[in-house]
């Protein structure tokens, strides 16, 4: 079944009517006639069965057959912390790591991070990023939003209190991997997971140090050099593998 995004808002009343561009692929892309069923998702946890009841020039006016729970959310939250990435990079790692299944993701910049936008810039770039993550859920399935935090400095996102379970810095010049620290770990039962992943010229020794000074722990990826976003991605899989629900048989 086909899935689009609505705004919970706008779930009232017998009809509701859908617009823009999901409307016109609606009717001129898919040529969906009344009685044909959707599905929707408003990126608060809800979804729904809906069905087509009248085609104007403007909307699709559709009525809701039902509201269910989505299903597919993780048990775990994975808060990612990301370095500021070039443009079509973030582009694609918000795309993927919606895809994933992570919660939120604080973009921030470090001490070697490269591109450094402006106010505005880093404004229309979080704009991008929400429609990003809308799109890609309703490719994935998921029916929570990632929320895309506003950009903040490393210092900021070290010191912010999110009562996370676990607080893990993965480091390249960090000789020991994830198994090792989740063996002192030893609970599948943590709930709140937040996972910094610096950029492309990595972390220096003294973000390590102030890391470590607020209750982060490191961790390596294995003996490759990975690419920034290719740690990203690997990273939130491992903790997804193991804290969440990925690998997990679907039901």
């Amino acid at each position: 079944m086909r899935r689009f995004f609505i705004e919970q808002s706008k779930i009232a009343g017998p009809t509701i009517a859908i617009t823009g561009s999901d409307a016109a692929h609606i009717k001129r892309v898919l040529r969906m006639k009344p009685g044909a069923m959707i599905e929707l998702f408003d990126g608060m946890g809800f979804e729904y069965e809906a069905r087509i009841e009248n085609l104007t020039a403007e909307s699709v006016e559709i009525s809701i057959a039902r509201r269910f729970l989505s299903a597919s959310e993780s048990p775990v939250q994975i808060i990612v912390a990301q370095a500021l990435l070039k443009d079509k990079k973030m582009d694609t790692l918000v795309r993927q790591l919606t895809e994933i299944g992570i919660t939120r993701l604080i973009p921030f910049t470090a001490m070697r991070s490269v591109p450094r936008p402006d106010n505005k810039r880093l404004a229309e770039r979080r704009k991008r990023w929400e429609r990003i993550a809308i799109e890609a859920l309703k490719q994935c399935g998921r029916g929570h939003v990632t929320e895309i935090g506003e950009t903040i400095t490393f210092n900021d996102l070290i010191k912010m209190d999110d009562e996370c379970d676990l607080k893990i810095v993965f480091w390249e010049n960090e000789s020991k991997p994830i198994s090792d620290v989740i063996q002192h770990i030893n609970d599948r039962h943590y709930r709140k997971i937040l996972a910094v992943l610096g950029p492309e010229g990595g972390f220096t020794e003294k973000e390590i140090e102030a890391a470590t000074a607020c209750g982060f722990v490191t961790a390596s990826l294995g003996p490759r050099t990975l690419r920034a976003e290719t740690a990203t991605i690997s990273a939130c899989a491992i903790l997804q593998y193991l804290f969440g629900d990925m690998g997990l048989k679907k039901s």
